[in-house]
């Protein structure tokens, strides 16, 4: 009989938290949710107040069991779920299965997985706090009100088995307005107008940009203006009117939040959301560090705070000045959003001293990358700031003027260890400088050379700008980021190409149907709105159910007016250039569970369908034949002759180029898992017979 059970959500943190605790102490995973909204209903008794009907999770009915039996026998049990407000729900379910009083002390939570905050922990357990709770159920029922309503609209409308969501179907938006925009974007034409010049004294070169007349800035906008100043300015002489010398400091990024984490992890080591995630979560769970046993890398992954606590900040201090220097240790803090929870620490290493080199042997390579950036990220942020001597000087000729300005890194400071780099941005700023210029001094001009350009459209999104676009205008919370990209690119509401998020034509109809008749619902501000409200039961303010019934009044009307006024939308499928060699129509594209797909459009009287086969224009290299485009199971691309298999083995992970020779050495390409070796049922029986 154990004299404590403590219940966590998974076995890797079951397992780390074992190796810390005597042997008097029992701890079991719940496995996630042990209790839910059925899958069959809504399971919302709208005319009771909205009063959810929890049921227990098919297939976890002998887990529950093991867990009731081992909460009788234990003289107490702490409910030791994640620390963030579905961890509360998982562990208020718990309590509720296990007959455990809402008001005893049984609820624990972990920051970080180590050996003095587990225990420390156990030493203080609270109640289970309900306003956490309630603004995770308040949540769930929003959002399963929102989609077991609105979808059955879809299905009558536009196509059976359509699905709609609160947070999924604001996402969804956003790509398809900026596809709009790109679609609708009219390129300007401007110019810009480049000199180069040389000093005399030292024969060095430099360039300096156009800038304007008369001390006006000057935009050009057509090639005659441009060609009437190049007249003015290509005999006159260059005379330097203005330099100014100065100081500019870089300062670090804070410490990760999960949104910066995700947008990072996505721009330096091409992960995707749901991948992030998942190292992440095993890093905080526990890792097995050889001599210091398993112990969790890293603090709680989901958060927006950048705060961190005093013995982490302490810690960098002297990690900063022992291997750098003092003069590259600033103590800094740093300024939460205002919309924050502000409920857990920013993501950070545990332990200062597993660097991530020391540890590397004890991690997978995803796991290494991941840590990698969060322990850098982390120490970086309390590092003095980068400086550059700045010079910057204006340049005269036949009242037109130019600038030319350089920059050049004089205390590194936090960049020695980690740059954050942003949407478009390279890693490091570029060093650049020009010769010393005094004013007065005349110039020689060297060249002088236009050029034509034309605005750009907005970029389309990738998975790390649609989660700082979510967060920016406070569409969900750190938990829904992952999930609700998964989801949207699952329902083929949108797609990836080359890391965009572009949306398909399904996506654009279902949006174009979502925003036009559900208008109060399916927009930017009441998604953000709703956010507000669900902090405000968290923090005691509001009562969850009223928010509810705010909502639901207006919502079922507006259902019931979309149903009677909407015509069934026609959604028009691809027609393919294949024709169907069983019956001769035109194949039509369908989506399917790995993507795209040809069916024939006369099922089911025919049923036949096969996979879209993409080339490209390079013939292979090896024999001439086709070279086609497939995807590992993990979605990554590769590249194999038609004949691979057959008479050529020819595959690359490369795209062909003409001319370029294959070394199939180098490339290595495996698209498949390794198998492990199984003991075979025959072997098994045979050893159970000789045990007997």
């Amino acid at each position: 009989m154990a004299d404590k059970l403590i219940i966590v959500e998974s076995p890797a943190k079951a397992n780390t938290i074992k190796k810390f605790l005597g042997g008097n102490t029992k701890v079991m995973a719940s496995m996630g949710h042990i209790r839910d909204l059925p899958k069959s209903k809504m399971g919302i008794k709208i005319e009771e107040d909205f009063e959810p009907e929890y049921i227990n999770i098919r297939g976890k009915g002998d887990l529950i069991k093991n867990l009731k039996k081992e909460a009788k026998s234990a003289k107490q049990v702490y409910l030791a779920t994640d620390p963030d407000r579905e961890g509360e729900a998982i562990a208020w379910h718990l309590a509720h299965i296990l007959e455990i009083p809402e008001d005893s002390n049984c609820r624990v939570t972990f920051n970080e997985i180590t050996k003095e905050t587990v225990k420390e922990s156990i030493k203080k357990p609270r109640k289970i706090d309900m306003n956490l709770t309630d603004a995770q159920q308040a949540r769930r029922v929003l959002d399963r009100i929102v989609g077991y309503k609105i979808s059955p609209v879809l299905w009558k409308k536009v196509k059976r088995g359509l699905s709609a969501g609160r947070v999924q179907s604001v996402a969804v938006k956003l790509i398809v307005d900026r596809e709009e925009e790109i679609e609708h974007f009219i390129p300007e034409e401007y110019w810009n107008i480049y000199a180069t010049l040389l000093e005399p004294e030292s024969k060095k070169q430099f360039l300096a940009t156009f800038y304007g007349k008369e001390g006006k800035k000057q935009e050009l906008c057509h090639k005659e203006e441009v060609e009437e100043i190049l007249k003015q300015i290509q005999k006159g002489k260059y005379v330097v009117t203005e330099v100014k010398k100065g100081e500019k400091k870089r300062t670090p990024a804070p410490p990760f939040t999960t949104s910066t984490m995700q947008q990072e992890a996505s721009r330096k080591l091409g992960f995707t959301l749901k991948k992030t995630m998942s190292v992440a979560q095993g890093l905080y769970e526990g890792v097995n560090v050889g001599e210091r046993g398993t112990v969790g890398l890293i603090t709680y992954m989901r958060t927006d705070s950048t705060r961190i606590s005093d013995e982490a900040r302490q810690a960098a201090k002297i990690y900063i000045t022992q291997s750098y220097g003092a003069n590259y240790y600033e103590n800094r803090f740093y300024k939460t959003k205002q919309n924050a929870q502000d409920a857990h620490e920013a993501i950070r290493p545990t332990y200062v001293d597993l660097a991530p080199d020391k540890i590397k042997e004890s991690l997978t390579p995803d796991q290494y990358k991941l840590y990698r950036l969060i322990y850098h990220r982390f120490i970086a942020s309390q590092m003095a700031a980068a400086i550059y001597d700045t010079i910057s000087s204006s340049i005269e000729v036949n009242k037109y003027q130019f600038k030319a300005s350089g920059q050049t890194l004089k205390f590194k400071g936090f960049m020695t260890l980690y740059v954050e780099t942003l949407e478009g941005e390279k890693e490091e700023e570029d060093e650049s400088s020009i010769p010393e210029l005094k004013i007065g001094q005349e110039v020689k001009k060297e060249k002088l050379e236009s050029k034509q350009s034309f605005t750009q459209p907005p970029a389309r999104y990738t998975e790390a700008s649609l989660v700082k676009a979510l967060e920016e205008k406070g569409i969900g919370r750190p938990s829904t980021y992952s999930p609700t990209i998964t989801t949207i690119l699952e329902r083929h509401y949108i797609q990836k190409e080359q890391k965009q998020l572009v949306p398909t034509d399904l996506g654009k109809i279902v949006n174009s149907l979502l925003v036009e008749n559900f208008t109060d619902v399916i927009n930017v501000e009441f998604t953000a709105q709703i956010e507000e409200e669900f902090d405000e039961i968290a923090e005691g303010k509001e009562e969850w159910k009223q928010i509810i019934r705010r909502f639901y009044g207006p919502f079922e009307k507006e259902i019931e007016k979309v149903e009677k006024e909407l015509e069934h939308v026609e959604l028009v499928e691809e027609v393919s250039d294949v024709p169907c060699e069983k019956c001769g129509r035109m194949m039509v594209i369908k989506y399917g569970r790995y993507g795209k797909f040809l069916a024939c459009p006369g099922y089911p009287e025919c049923k036949n369908a096969k996979p879209i086969v993409e080339t490209i224009d390079v013939p292979c290299p090896v024999c001439r034949g086709a070279v086609q485009v497939k995807k590992t199971r993990r979605g990554k691309k590769f590249y194999v002759c038609e004949n691979n298999g057959k008479t050529c083995e020819y595959i690359s992970w490369n795209a062909p180029k003409v001319g370029e020779k294959w070394e199939p050495e180098k490339e290595k390409v495996q698209t498949k898992k390794k198998q492990t070796k199984k003991k075979t049922k025959k072997a098994t029986s045979k050893t159970k017979k000789e045990s007997k």
